[in-house]
């Protein structure tokens, strides 16, 4: 059977989901309340992947560029937007307008990256 990913937001009103049945697959033995969506598991699937990768590579910048084929600016932007998305807003800075178009220009970043950046939704620099 092939396991799908879970649904952090409501595809009807885009309102947050939460699991509320876990189930034993071996002995069907079932719980049910409400348990929240782990924060890594409600990252965009962009950012989600990066993510792996970044821990992939053990942190070392230089292996996930290479491992990316993008540059260190990229890197650390799509690890701000990864903090960002988990609340740590505060250690992340302001959003660089022209530094977002120059990478967006570049080809190192999609355009929906550049808009959340510019947003100062996910991603912040």
């Amino acid at each position: 059977m092939k396991h799908k990913d879970i649904l952090a937001t409501c595809p009807v009103c885009e309102s947050r989901m939460v699991i509320s049945e876990l189930k034993c697959e071996s002995c069907g033995t079932s719980v049910q309340g409400r348990f929240e969506i782990p924060g890594l598991c409600q990252l965009p699937p962009d950012l989600y992947q990066f993510l792996l990768v970044f821990v992939k590579n053990r942190g070392v910048i230089r292996d996930v560029e290479r491992e990316l084929g993008i540059s260190y600016p990229t890197v650390r932007a799509r690890l701000d937007a990864v903090l960002g998305a988990l609340g740590f807003r505060g250690r992340v800075a302001e959003v660089d307008r022209e530094r977002v178009i120059g990478m967006l220009e570049q080809g190192e970043i999609s355009a929906e990256e550049a808009e959340r950046l510019l947003r100062g939704e996910a991603e912040e620099e």
